[in-house]
């Protein structure tokens, strides 16, 4: 059990938003001509929203993993996988600016049985 109060309603709505954060940073640096308005500061505040969601659910301690685990074997994509690594042991500390996104990419695609991009 959490150390805080957990609120379902409240941890879906993190999940969900991480995941689809995190979509839209790895889109946005995938293909930045398709969205030219992301620029530095956008991206940035858009970093500080998704830490703040996986955050919110790293606090929840195994209910968050076990919601994120839930919303990925309802929604099978890329970014609710990602939630999922991300609260993992030993991912505490990572912070998605830090990462190699060509390993996260390779990795997300190896376990969802799709090429990488």
């Amino acid at each position: 059990m959490s150390a805080v109060p957990v609120l379902p309603h409240i941890l879906r709505q993190h999940a969900e938003q991480a995941a689809f954060l995190w979509t839209v940073y790895d889109q946005a640096l995938l293909h930045p001509e398709e969205n030219p308005e992301m620029d530095e500061l956008r991206l940035s505040r858009l970093l500080e929203r998704l830490e703040a969601h996986l955050d919110g659910l790293r606090l929840a301690g195994a209910e968050g993993m076990k919601l994120a685990r839930d919303r990925f074997a309802e929604y099978p994509e890329a970014g609710e996988l990602f939630v999922i690594r991300m609260l993992q042991p030993g991912a505490e500390r990572l912070r998605v600016a830090e990462l190699d996104l060509a390993k996260v990419r390779e990795y997300l695609a190896e376990k969802r049985g799709t090429p990488s991009a």
